[in-house]
């Protein structure tokens, strides 16, 4: 998914106009950040420092996506589907 589309899917996850910490905007913007260092790591495979950071990241967005599944499942679905991510 490019950029773009990231930063779009962000403003149709918002709960209100001003909302950037719900869970499901932040599983945007670490969706985002990951796929920048997924490409970043292409080009950079001995980048070891960069690989541990999106292992984190991909673990913090493992989290939220639990507490938005036992707490919301239809933001839950609909994060999943707008993000194109698979479960």
């Amino acid at each position: 998914m490019a950029k773009a589309a990231v930063a779009n899917e962000v403003d149709g996850l918002r709960l209100h106009a001003k909302d950037t910490g719900s869970a499901d905007v932040q599983i945007a913007l670490l969706t985002k950040r990951i796929l920048s260092l997924t490409e970043h790591l292409k080009t950079n495979a001995k980048d070891h420092s960069s690989r541990r950071g999106l292992l984190k990241l991909v673990a913090t967005r493992r989290s939220l996506l639990d507490y938005l599944k036992d707490t919301a499942s239809k933001r839950y679905t609909t994060v999943l589907e707008k993000l194109d991510l698979r479960k």
